[in-house]
């Protein structure tokens, strides 16, 4: 146990300092809660060529297993970026499937482990995404605007196509969601129930008016609730930016 808390100080290390993140978005929050002392869910946020490129990424499997993978998939996308100069978002997955399917071609037996990742990048108004399983949500005057994610892993598949990226120009208040699967997939309430997307699009819906700091604890509270007695299923991130 002694060595999995201190597993965590280093996974804690590769995380982006709060600090970082308020410097970039003044108005933001991360809902940031590992089913087990470490985990397979991240946030990464990275600054290059004035863009600021931010993702939440949930990799396969959780605890000490999921938080290892993390640690390959969050050094493939430093790499993207860092050695390979690369700030578009498609490019930047389509390299870190590369460098995670090579990590893994090392073994002797077939690791399939890889992540689901909605990666955005920032420059003024103008937002850039791609996506790996997991879609982007903004809302804007209480509608949700998806953006759908490529139906495909960080990782090996069969049949692999190169990542889209997608743009939209952002308005003054609009409020930009990434998230992994772990909210949505809790088990809870009184007939003991996934929470869904579809209660997770309204709680957010209804929920446009408060800050974003007054949103991530409404959250956590509505998902410890719904939770109740149940155990935790999963990793959970999400990742709130306000424009």
């Amino acid at each position: 146990m002694d060595s999995i808390i201190y597993a965590k100080r280093i996974q804690s290390a590769i995380l982006p300092p709060d600090k970082v993140v308020k410097e970039y978005f003044k108005d933001s929050f991360i809902l940031y809660k590992p089913k087990d002392i470490v985990a397979g869910d991240f946030y990464w946020m990275e600054h290059k060529e004035g863009k600021v490129l931010f993702a939440a990424a949930d990799c396969t499997g959780h605890g000490v297993p999921g938080a290892m993978v993390s640690v390959v998939c969050n050094n493939a996308l430093n790499r993207s970026v860092r050695e390979h100069g690369l700030t578009d978002p498609g490019e930047i997955l389509n390299k870190a499937r590369e460098i995670v399917i090579q990590e893994f071609e090392k073994s002797h037996e077939e690791v399939k482990d890889g992540m689901d990742i909605a990666l955005c990048a920032l420059e003024g108004k103008l937002l850039k995404y791609a996506g790996a399983n997991n879609p982007l949500w903004v809302i804007r005057e209480g509608e949700i605007i998806e953006i759908k994610a490529n139906k495909q892993p960080i990782g090996k598949f069969d049949n692999p196509l190169p990542y889209t990226t997608h743009s939209i120009e952002l308005q003054e208040g609009d409020t930009v969601y990434l998230f992994s699967d772990g909210y949505v997939d809790q088990f809870g309430g009184e007939k003991g129930k996934k929470f869904k997307a579809k209660s997770f699009r309204e709680l957010l819906l209804k929920n446009q008016d408060k800050t974003m700091e007054e949103q991530k604890s409404i959250y956590d509270e509505t998902f410890k609730t719904w939770k109740g007695n149940l155990e935790q299923i999963d990793d959970v991130c999400i990742v709130g930016v306000r424009i």
